[in-house]
């Protein structure tokens, strides 16, 4: 499994980011062209292709996938070399590298659910140790991109969500232990951004279902039966071009949480709907917040 990465120098001050050959990593680049900035996504991907035709003399690319312990670890020793200064350390990390996919929970496989982990969970909590020594030599930020499901849940998405409350807990355990530091660790919790990012595609939903399907027991395809597992797979396929197709909520909400002097602990970038949504889910009591937005739910 690979994740590309992107180190960049930006306002002044060296920043990491991961998950920089997606559309936020490009669009984040793009949102700070008049400051200093040095980018090295994935060699291999779209987004080092452009930000190769942009001809910056300050431009390296570098693929680091963020599974993988010993490419980290070679990740820290060139950010190292890299930074005119390595002793006041890396400014911001950006944990922005992550998957999607979905299934009911008796579909799912276990190894949907360490797939889905080992990239949004495990790769997030793997580079945020690595570079965590440089970020509090800096007294720099922690950024987590999250999503409103590591709030909230949603039928279908357990391997996402399990992966997304994950990074949201380990993200409030960390901006604790850090305060002593003079680190601030903060998260991003986009709403529904699908149609911005691509993260949903037919094509990878057709070839999910069809694993699902097939990977089912007898007894659960008998049960659930082919006319209800279409459908199912017919509503993921409506979600591709859904939600807002501008990440520019996103892109302002990360740049703050990077430059601000007192950032927020939380970014919630999303429209009204979900934002009222959110606040339903996580504050009324379950039975009442079930019933007002899950099918088949009664009080």
């Amino acid at each position: 499994m690979q994740a590309a990465a992107t180190l960049l120098l930006a306002l002044g001050a060296a920043l990491l980011l991961t998950g920089g050959g997606r559309c936020l990593g490009r669009g984040l680049l793009l949102l700070l062209p008049r400051r200093a900035r040095r980018a090295l996504p994935d060699k291999n991907g779209d987004g080092a292709r452009e930000l190769k035709t942009m001809k910056s003399d300050r431009m390296q690319v570098l693929q680091m996938d963020v599974c993988s312990d010993q490419e980290v670890a070679q990740a820290v020793d060139f950010v190292k070399r890299t930074l005119k200064e390595p002793e006041g350390g890396l400014w911001g990390l950006v944990n922005n590298a992550g998957i999607s996919t979905f299934g009911e929970v008796e579909f799912a496989t276990l190894d949907n659910y360490k797939n889905v982990a080992e990239i949004n969970l495990w790769g997030t909590v793997r580079v945020t140790k690595a570079f965590l020594p440089l970020i509090r030599r800096a007294k720099g930020r922690v950024v987590n991109i999250t999503s409103m499901l590591g709030r909230m849940v949603s039928p279908s998405r357990s391997c996402y969500c399990i992966s997304k409350f994950g990074v949201a807990a380990f993200s409030d355990c960390l901006r604790q232990e850090m305060y002593r530091w003079g680190v601030r660790v903060i998260l991003i919790e986009p709403s529904n951004f699908v149609a911005a990012t691509g993260i949903l595609t037919a094509d990878g939903i057709d070839k999910q279902a069809e694993a699902l399907w097939s990977g089912a027991s007898d007894t659960v395809q008998e049960d659930y039966g082919r006319e209800y597992f279409t459908r199912h797979v017919a509503l993921m396929k409506s979600f591709i071009n859904s939600g807002l197709k501008d990440m520019s909520l996103v892109l302002n909400d990360i740049t703050d949480a990077l430059t601000s002097t007192h950032p927020n602990n939380r970014y919630n970038p999303m429209e009204t709907y979900w934002w009222v949504r959110l606040q339903v889910m996580t504050h009324l009591p379950t039975a009442i917040a079930d019933w007002l937005y899950v099918p088949g739910a009664t009080l």
